[in-house]
């Protein structure tokens, strides 16, 4: 598998990265990793209640990539704000597997867009650009497939399938659950990360799920393609 970004979607200001973790056992959960997430998390309540999203350049990188984009903001909002508005409003976070709440905790960490996708049900490469609107696209939670909206950043795979629109939604094809062995991750920042973030980011990834779902990684930079 190997991992592109179009040249274009560069040039609004995307950053990106990726995480690939091979081999792991996503079953069940350690009491470890629980113990640190739950002290983890009221670190973090403490650190993002009464937060101005749009005061932290960061987060509001991400909805300016959108205005760049012609993306309404009202309707998309980034995945890192997400997750932050949905751990003040709940004083805390659900928990799916260990492997996608480890990137969450990351991701609220971090304010950077993470995204974790099964290698397995992946489709040859993976390319971060902008989409022509005959992309299969079907989001988590959506029983049927509906086709991509044209003009926005997403990853797609070689069968011309979203994987993730924008920051904002991954799909049914490629969520990953306990079953996953092999995971990629994107690493998504903005003009307002600097690049040592996102390569801290997508080292803390591989550390923390080696650590405890096993496995091996490397982080992955992704080959600039243009096209016409």
């Amino acid at each position: 598998m190997d991992f592109y970004v179009e040249d274009k979607v560069l040039y609004i200001g995307v950053k990106i990265m990726f995480a690939v973790v091979r081999d792991i056992d996503n079953h069940g959960v350690s009491r470890e990793w629980e113990e640190y997430r739950n002290n983890r998390i009221m670190d973090l309540l403490g650190k993002y209640k009464g937060l101005d999203v749009h005061l932290d350049p960061i987060l509001e990188g991400f909805n300016i990539l959108h205005d760049r984009s012609g993306v309404k903001r009202r309707k998309n909002i980034p995945a890192s704000e997400n997750l932050i508005k949905l751990l003040v409003k709940h004083e805390g976070m659900p928990f799916i597997n260990q492997a996608v709440d480890i990137y969450n905790i990351i991701s609220l960490e971090s304010k950077l867009a993470l995204g974790a996708h099964d290698i397995d049900k992946t489709d040859g490469n993976v390319t971060l650009r902008f989409t022509n609107g005959t992309e299969r696209f079907q989001p988590i939670g959506q029983s049927e497939p509906g086709l991509s909206n044209p003009g926005e950043y997403s990853y797609c795979d070689d069968s011309g399938e979203v994987l993730c629109r924008l920051e904002v939604r991954q799909v049914e094809k490629t969520k990953v659950t306990e079953e996953a062995e092999n995971i990629f991750y994107i690493v998504q920042g903005n003009a307002a990360t600097e690049e040592s973030l996102l390569q801290e980011t997508a080292e803390r990834i591989i550390q923390l799920t080696t650590k405890y779902c096993g496995g091996s990684g490397e982080v992955i930079i992704p080959r600039t393609v243009s096209f016409e």
